[in-house]
């Protein structure tokens, strides 16, 4: 825009004839380039640059951008060439050139139209000896690809092939990548147990043989499924599947030992599915409804929109616990607070169940305020706007209907703006400003109360 105006100007018309020397100084801050904090260059040109260097760099910059613009057949022509650097013998970074071509080529095959599995097997064998520090890396993204191809048994192959290498000390600096082909390892020989257990269980007579076989697949799993669980991590793929063989053969008992420890040890990283495996697994055997609630009392805690809140609420609705319902109406407003339950009829209907029981207890209405003393500066505007009851009324009838009930409970000033966007739609529920509110009695002029009883006022707001 500076420059178009630059242009337009009169010849020979200087800057101060009709521009103050503010606007000038406006205009030169303008024009000033900004200072971004740019990553430096991985390859840059160097005084000793030959040839080769400065044509293998040429064709990093077109690989770059031929990457950034998805042109995947224009990137694996560069990478021809560009793969000549892991015969340059006058590299200082022979392991990074090695990376690069690695996780660049990987790319390259999974999104090129024309890919073949064999076309990535010869990369990723190349790969593996180009540079020693990355051999268990190309490994296990190798057992990845054939994984998803379902080639089991090849991907099974490259694991035992990563088990088992080494080479000096390597092999001692990479603990974390050993435990890694351990545990896929153990999972690879999981989908033999489950392919096999399904053959059987097709099959009406008894094969011994497939019997025994199957057996020693969970053996093999086993042992490193266990082995792994001893190593505080993330481990939710797996621990699932040494439960799952652990059911099979019913040892329940070492299964919920298992998952307890998942979940409960100090020494693992915070985890919502530990707890989520948990509790599925107690409900699936019938444990107590208190061994239930507590799973999905650490649940809450770590994550309070979960799906299994609802049920959470819904348990604690059903309880007869003194104190069970007030923390029902908080996993229920808990819920709330997400906008992804913002129009889930399920949690509005539990809602009008918990206030319904809770209005026959004793001062029920400074409960629910001392909940919502966080929440009254946003809350009710996020939920009974005269925008949003326009949505809920072209969207779904009878979740206006149930939030028309309810807003005289939470603050009755807000029925008036929430209702007022569907005046003329009666409720098929009822009449919503009775519900919640106390009647009032006024006494004869002159007349003064009898002793003893209190005078009956109208109820105050809650928020």
């Amino acid at each position: 825009m500076d420059d178009l105006e630059l242009e337009l100007r009169e010849p020979g018309k200087e800057v101060g004839e009709n521009e103050s020397s503010d606007d000038e100084s406006i205009n030169r801050k303008r024009n000033k380039k900004p200072n971004l904090p740019l990553a430096p260059p991985i390859f840059k040109e160097t005084r000793h640059e030959t040839g080769f260097h400065k044509t293998t760099r040429t064709c990093f910059q077109h690989i770059r951008e031929a990457l950034l613009h998805h042109q995947w057949q224009n990137a694996a022509g560069y990478m021809a060439s560009y793969a000549q650097t892991l015969e340059d013998t006058t590299a200082n970074m022979p392991q990074l050139y090695s990376e690069i071509i690695w996780r660049i080529g990987a790319e390259i095959l999974h999104q090129h139209p024309d890919s073949k599995l064999e076309d990535y097997n010869s990369f990723c064998e190349r790969m593996k000896h180009s540079g020693v520090k990355h051999y268990l890396k190309v490994c296990l993204e190798h057992s990845f690809h054939l994984l998803v191809n379902g080639q089991f048994e090849d991907a099974k192959r490259q694991l035992s092939n990563a088990a088992s290498w080494r080479y000096g000390k390597q092999l001692s600096e990479q603990p974390q990548r050993m435990k890694l082909v351990q545990a896929y390892s153990g999972f690879l020989d999981y989908f033999v147990w489950c392919d096999k257990k399904s053959t059987i269980s097709s099959v009406e007579e008894y094969d011994a043989s497939t019997n025994q076989e199957m057996h020693s697949y969970f053996r093999q799993s086993s042992v490193n499924l266990k082995e792994i669980m001893k190593t505080p991590g993330v481990w939710d793929p797996f621990i699932w599947s040494y439960v799952d063989m652990l059911e099979f053969y019913g040892d329940l008992d070492g299964a919920f030992a298992v998952l307890s420890d998942y979940a409960y040890d100090s020494s693992f990283p915070p985890n919502p599915n530990a707890h989520v495996y948990l509790y599925t697994y107690m409900k699936k055997h019938n444990h107590p409804s208190k061994k239930l609630l507590k799973a999905l009392k650490i649940l809450h805690t770590l994550v309070p929109s979960h799906e299994l809140m609802l049920e959470y609420g819904s348990m604690l609705l059903m309880s007869e616990k003194e104190g069970d319902l007030q923390n029902a109406l908080g996993v229920t407003l808990d819920l709330l607070d997400y906008v992804s339950w913002k129009s889930n009829l399920e949690v509005w209907n539990q809602l009008t169940a918990i206030l319904k029981k809770l209005r026959l207890k004793n001062q029920w209405e400074v409960i629910i305020a001392e909940l919502m003393l966080h929440r009254k500066d946003w809350w009710l505007q996020m939920h009974f706007t005269k925008f949003q009851a326009r949505i809920d009324l072209a969207e779904n009838r009878e979740l206006l209907d149930v939030k028309r009930f309810l807003v005289h409970a939470f603050c009755p000033r807000y029925a008036s703006i929430y209702c007022s966007a569907c005046k003329g739609v009666p409720m098929k529920s009822g009449n919503a400003q009775n519900d919640f509110k106390t009647t009032k009695k006024h006494l004869k002029p002159g007349k003064k109360p009898k002793r003893g009883k209190a005078r009956v006022t109208t109820r105050k707001y809650i928020i």
